[in-house]
This record gives C-alpha cells, structure tokens and sequence, in this order.
C-alpha cells in the first residue's frame, strides 16, 4: 500500500506560526476527518472516552512533532495519517466499543502520524511554540466538532447520521490512502 502526499502539510505563504499552526489540520482534510473522528468516536463511546480521546489525541500528537522537530525519522507517515481516517471512521461507522484503554491506544497511535506531519513541516520562519499551540487549538476544534455530531445520538434518527459521518470519514480516508484525495 501506498499513498501520495495529502499536500495538505504546506505551511506556504504563512510565516506568523500561530495562524500556520492554526490552518494546517482545519484545511488539510485528512486532518480534519482524523481529528473530527476522534471526537465523534469518543461521544459515541460516552463518559469518559468523551474527554479522555479529545485529550490524548493533542498530548501524543505533541510528541509526534516533537519527534518530527527533533529529525528523528517515523516511517509511513502519510500512509499512517490515511489509515488514521479509514480506521476511525470504520470504528464510528460500526459504532464499535472498545474499552476506554484500546480506544486510547488507538487513538495515541494514529496522533504521532499527525503530530509528525506537524512536526516536520513547521514553517522555517514561524516561531514554534506559536505554532503548536495553534494547531493544538485547531485539533481541539475539530474535535469539538466531532462531540457535537455525536450529539445526535439522542435523535431518532442520530445513530443512522453518526454511522453516516464514519462512512464518510472513511472513505475520505481511503481517498487519501489510494491517491484519489
């Protein structure tokens, strides 16, 4: 399995380091649906996955670019970031659920793909500290976003919406896995 480049870790053209930090995952949508997946995926397993997914996704992802910062290589990590998409989106799909712990590791796994990608493309001029809390910021967005979709579970209809959003969050993923995204 390969995968092309999501060309969304560009940092191109911003040199302020908090809006670069910002803009990398909210307009990279391998980022996004990773990351809106999180969350979702913790709502749909309830207390405490609801805070403990969202929480652990940044702390790892942290690590991960600092792994990136530091030049230490991580392979696959494009591949990783896809696979991120299909995986979670599958678990949302199925509305799989995992105990607290699997979902953790999970989930810390598929953070250091993304904390990498952060890492590794910091923009030479942007002060990195700006950054990483700008796209700590972003990623806790997004998750957000996902734990208000998961909201919907309390509608009629909500489980056939939030199974939806995971068929949609996967094959975005499987997009970017396969080169079409």
């Amino acid at each position: 399995m390969t995968a092309s480049p999501a060309l969304a870790h560009t940092g191109e053209g911003m040199t302020g380091g908090f809006l670069s930090g910002l803009m990398h995952p909210i307009f990279g949508w391998d980022h996004v649906v990773a990351m809106v997946a999180v969350g979702l995926w913790g709502a749909v397993l309830g207390s405490p996955a609801i805070w403990i997914l969202p929480i652990t996704f940044p702390l790892i992802m942290a690590l991960g670019a600092a792994l990136g910062i530091a030049g230490i290589t991580v392979p696959f990590i494009e591949v990783g970031i896809a696979l991120s998409g299909v995986v979670l989106g599958l678990l949302v799909l199925f509305l799989v659920r995992a105990p607290v712990a699997v979902a953790g590791v999970i989930v810390a796994f598929f953070a250091i793909f993304h904390g990498y990608a952060h890492g590794t493309e910091l923009p030479a001029a942007a002060n990195p500290y700006a950054y990483a809390v700008g796209f700590v910021i972003a990623t806790g967005i997004l998750h957000a976003v996902g734990i208000a979709f998961g909201g919907l579970n309390g509608q009629p209809w909500g489980k056939m919406a939030i199974r939806a959003g995971g068929a949609v969050i996967a094959l975005v993923g499987g997009a970017f896995l396969t080169g079409f995204a």
